[in-house]
């Protein structure tokens, strides 16, 4: 799949200030993530802690909180992983699912899915 980016806003789940992100659009990406030190700039609070495996299949823990994320003003509350302050943001699977939005790696954009199944 080719790799693109895409612009999204972030805040925290009361309002408040909001950061625009680009993020790199990641299927293989579980959740979002994004820097630890922009999240609790944005009153985003971790609630857990959770295992994650690497891309080069080292295990790491990481704060996962919850924020609101808006792409093409939709918005919805993510769950999101507290990155290192240097990390690439990225826009995980379970966002783009909880969003109803399709990669779509030829044009390199995000699609709406108009069906979903219940």
């Amino acid at each position: 799949m080719g790799e693109f980016l895409q612009t999204m806003q972030v805040s925290g789940l009361n309002g408040g200030p909001s950061i625009e992100v680009r993020a790199l659009v990641d299927t293989g990406a579980t959740y979002t993530v994004l820097p630890g030190s922009m999240l609790r700039e944005l009153g985003v609070t971790p609630d857990s802690t959770m295992d994650f495996e690497l891309g080069d299949r080292r295990m790491n823990s990481y704060n996962v909180g919850e924020a609101r994320v808006t792409i093409r003003g939709y918005s919805r509350a993510t769950n999101v992983v507290f990155g290192p302050d240097d990390c690439l943001p990225l826009l995980g699977a379970v966002t783009l699912e909880q969003m109803a939005l399709l990669v779509d790696p030829v044009g390199q954009q995000l699609v709406t899915r108009r069906v979903l199944r219940m």
